[in-house]
C-alpha cells in the first residue's frame, strides 16, 4: 500500500521529502518514490494514495499534464507540485486544474507539514460525512473493469472499506466465482481478500487515531468494524497495541516532535 506517492528524478529532493515525513509527526505514512511518471501511474492506479508530490520537470510529466492524469482517474486523490520554479501562471495553471497545493524546492518541514495537515482534515470530513461527501463531490461509482478484476475489486475497498463487504459480493461484483476470485486475489495481491481488506480497514483507523480526539467507537462504525470490541482486538492483533495505547504512543511522539522543533526554533533566534 501507498499513502504518499513521490514523483522526482532527483534522488536528493525524494529523500529529503521522505526524511521530513519519517522525523515527525506524519512518520506513519507509507511513502513510495518513483523518478518517472510512466513508473508512477501504475502505482496511483493500483493503489489510490492519499497524495502524489511530484516534480512537473520530470521529462516524461508533460509538465501539469501527469497531474491532470492523476485527477481524472481519481479526483480524491490529492496532487501537490513540488518544484524549483516560483511562477505566479504556473501556480496559478496547478490551482486552476484541482491541485491541492504547490510546494517550492527545497520545501521546508513547516510548509510540508502545514499543507498535510490540510489535506488530512479535509480527507477526514468526508471520510466522516459522507452524504455531504457525494453531494459536494462528483464521483460517480465506475463499472467493474472485467479485464482487470483484481483492480476493481482493490478499487471497490477503498471506496466502500466502511460498509459492510464480503468476498462473494465483490467476486460478484468481478463476475467471477467466490474460490477463483479467492484464488486470483491472493495469486496477484500476495494476501487474501480478508487479510488486505482488514489491514486498509486497520490503517484508515490509525490515521484517525492519530490526527482526531473520536471515540473508539466512532472510528470503529466509521472503518467498517461491527463494533468497537472487534475493532481493539484485531487492532492490536495487527498493531500489537490497543487503539487506545497506539493513540496515546502517537501524541507522545507528536509532543516530543514539536518540543525538538521548539527547541531548534529557540536555538535559531539565539
Amino acid at each position: 500500500m501507498c499513502d504518499v506517492l513521490i514523483v522526482d528524478e532527483d534522488l536528493a529532493a525524494r529523500q529529503h521529502v521522505r526524511g521530513l515525513l519519517a522525523s515527525g509527526e506524519y512518520q506513519y505514512l507509507r511513502v513510495t518514490e518513483a523518478d518517472s511518471a510512466t513508473r508512477a501511474l501504475p502505482i496511483v492506479r493500483q493503489h489510490h494514495p492519499f497524495v502524489v508530490l511530484y516534480d512537473p520537470s520530470v521529462p516524461d510529466a508533460g509538465g501539469l499534464e501527469f497531474g491532470r492524469k492523476i485527477k481524472e482517474h481519481d479526483p480524491l486523490i490529492h496532487v501537490v507540485v513540488h518544484s524549483q520554479l516560483k511562477m505566479f501562471e504556473f501556480v496559478y495553471q496547478a490551482v486552476n486544474q484541482g491541485f491541492d497545493g504547490y510546494l517550492l524546492k527545497p520545501v521546508i518541514r513547516e510548509e510540508l507539514y502545514h499543507l498535510f495537515g490540510r489535506l488530512i482534515q479535509n480527507d477526514l470530513r468526508h471520510s466522516l460525512h459522507r452524504g455531504a461527501k457525494r453531494a459536494l463531490v462528483t464521483r460517480q461509482e465506475s463499472p467493474a473493469d472485467l479485464g482487470n478484476p483484481i483492480e476493481s475489486a482493490i478499487a471497490y475497498i477503498e471506496e466502500h472499506f466502511h460498509e459492510p463487504i464480503s468476498l462473494q459480493e465483490v467476486a460478484e461484483r468481478v463476475y467471477l466465482s467466490p474460490s477463483y476470485f479467492s484464488r486470483l486475489f491472493k495469486s496477484e495481491v500476495g494476501t487474501t481478500f480478508i487479510d488486505y481488506l482488514t489491514q486498509y480497514r486497520i490503517q484508515k483507523s490509525k490515521m484517525l487515531l492519530r490526527v482526531t480526539s473520536l471515540p473508539i467507537e466512532v472510528i470503529a462504525n466509521n472503518t467498517g468494524f461491527s463494533n468497537s470490541s472487534y475493532f481493539s482486538t484485531t487492532f492490536k492483533r495487527i498493531v500489537g497495541r490497543t487503539p487506545s495505547e497506539y493513540r496515546a504512543m502517537m501524541s507522545a511522539l507528536k509532543e516530543r516532535a514539536d518540543g525538538a522543533r521548539s527547541q531548534e526554533n529557540k536555538a535559531d533566534h539565539e
